[in-house]
């Protein structure tokens, strides 16, 4: 699970609807994403990572065998 992106996230005082308006995803995508269910491609977590004021490798970077691709 990305717990670090729940946290971060709730530490702006932001929900899931709330983030998933600001990328332009629907909620329960944003929220398979938080749950660890689904992968975003770079763009969008450099996008989540610049909302969250966290570096995009802080919360995906080789998590539970992930890596992020370039694009």
């Amino acid at each position: 699970m990305r717990k670090e992106l729940a946290i971060a996230r709730e530490n702006i005082g932001l929900t899931q609807a709330r983030m998933a308006e600001l990328l332009g995803i629907s909620r329960s995508y944003y929220s398979l994403i938080e749950n660890g269910m689904r992968n975003p491609d770079y763009g969008l977590a450099k996008r989540i990572a610049k909302i969250l004021k966290v570096s995009p490798n802080n919360i995906f970077f080789d998590l539970d065998g992930f890596n992020l691709k370039q694009k």
